[in-house]
């Protein structure tokens, strides 16, 4: 008898080692990121495993959620505190349902044309399978009506993705290029992975749709690592229509959050749209 259960620890390990690791993402996301208008925008914040539709983490009250439009007279960002309109909710996700938000901003917030860059600073979430704290800095570039402007800037995050390519205008089949930045400072070789948003949330009734999923030749393909340059920078092809997650670990200063560990990622969410 202790023979088989011996065996039968050995096996319940392997399964664990070779079972693949889910990546967290950070979603914030809205619908449609190039837009012809301004108007009222809603969007949403979850955190979870965007290509499997879950399973979802529960959010905690985010320490920050702002604006940064363009540039000022003076020449500085203008940048506009948005917690007032944070809203929680809880959202399903096609395992479970975790705590989540929503902004439903009007429409004076998203009105004149140019980059709308949305920041969230979420608190940090504990994850108990690796005893370790996660906390995803994470952007969302908007544009209305094609004039471009701020969407290249650096934020100063602690953890940072810098885009060299639109965020909001990508054709399906081409690339994205980006440098990840800690504190500013370019990252050699950073761990970055990819995550394609294979079930699109729905915003009203808070759920994801799994119309038009798609399911991966290999539980690798769900989740693509790569690593930065020697100075930072990487480029991925975006070989479908939708939304991109590329979330670059533990890059940022802090290393530490209540006495356990704390990773510190940057998030950078990319539209990508079919050509005509």
């Amino acid at each position: 008898m202790w023979r088989t259960l011996r065996r039968l620890g050995v096996w319940l390990v392997l399964v664990c080692i070779s079972s693949p690791a889910l990546a967290h993402f950070q979603m914030l996301y809205v619908e449609q990121s190039a837009r012809l208008r301004g108007g009222g925008t809603h969007l949403a914040f979850i955190f979870t495993h965007p290509f499997a539709g879950g399973p979802n983490m529960e959010m905690g009250q985010p320490e920050a959620f702002y604006l940064i439009h363009q540039r000022g007279d003076d020449g500085v960002p203008v940048r506009t505190d948005l917690r007032q309109y944070l809203t929680g909710l809880t959202w399903t996700g096609l395992d479970n349902a975790a705590a989540a938000f929503e902004a439903r901003l009007p429409a004076p917030v998203v009105r004149s044309l140019g980059d709308y860059v949305f920041v969230l600073e979420p608190s940090p979430y504990y994850e108990a399978g690796e005893d370790k704290y996660i906390q995803q800095f994470t952007k969302l570039v908007m544009n209305v009506g094609g004039v471009p402007g701020n969407w290249a800037d650096v934020i100063g995050l602690p953890a940072e993705i810098r885009p060299f390519d639109k965020p909001y205008a990508n054709w399906t089949g081409g690339v994205f290029r980006g440098v990840v930045l800690s504190d500013g400072e370019p990252v050699p070789f950073a761990e970055i992975e990819i995550e394609y948003v294979n079930h699109v949330p729905n915003l009203e009734d808070h759920n994801f749709s799994s119309a038009n999923a798609i399911e991966a030749p290999h539980p690798a393909f769900e989740n693509m690592s790569i690593r930065a340059d020697a100075i930072g920078q990487f480029v991925i092809g975006l070989p479908r229509a939708g939304w991109w997650g590329i979330c670059a670990l533990d890059v940022g200063p802090d290393k530490e959050h209540e006495g356990k560990p704390l990773s510190q990622d940057a998030v950078l969410w990319v539209q990508v749209t079919d050509m005509p």
